[in-house]
């Protein structure tokens, strides 16, 4: 059994703004695209957990009905909450807010936001109420979010992991110890 987790599609905003909790729209997929996601999961979905920013909201719940599933909304799958940050192009931040954040990536928060240490909390609260170890779900969230799942049960090199855009990345098993 498996928690999938897939990734949002490309938001609908100008590259370069950071976003993170803002509630942007990303772009709607084709009934092909649609299909070429659900081919790569298990044949059976117990229900479709989602973040309830719209750009994963939209995607989870286009799937689910196309698999007949039940779909949840979990505000544990929402992306880091980046404060004074969001909506701002990332070159208008200022230089020691973003060299603060890089000298401490997990504690610190200088956009006043969430730190990603909270973020790992929230979503290791998520993973402890989720039964993947019996059953098969699917999750439709941010790339924040993967991370810090992974960064949870103590995968090396958590926070650098990459996902592309409506890719989907598999944790087969909870870690044992």
């Amino acid at each position: 059994m498996a928690l999938i987790f897939l990734r949002h599609s490309e938001p609908l905003i100008e590259p370069g703004i950071c976003y993170g909790q803002s509630n942007i729209g990303a772009r709607l997929l084709s009934q092909s695209e649609l299909q070429d996601i659900i081919s790569g999961l298990p044949t059976t979905i117990a229900y479709i957990a989602t973040s309830p920013l719209s750009r994963c909201a939209d995607l989870a719940a286009q799937i689910a009905e196309l698999l007949a599933v039940p779909l949840q909304t979990d505000l544990r799958l929402q992306e880091i909450d980046f404060g004074r940050w969001e909506m701002q192009a990332w070159d208008d931040i200022p230089r020691g807010e973003i060299d603060a954040w890089g000298a401490n990536v997990t504690g610190a928060n200088p956009h006043g936001g969430e730190t990603v240490d909270e973020v790992t909390a929230r979503v290791q609260s998520y993973l402890d109420d989720t039964p993947y170890d019996q059953t098969n779900i699917l999750a439709v969230t941010h790339m924040g979010v993967v991370r810090c799942a992974h960064a949870a049960l103590g995968y090396e090199g958590a926070l650098e992991m990459k996902l592309g855009y409506t890719q989907t990345i598999t944790l087969d098993a909870r870690p044992i110890g």
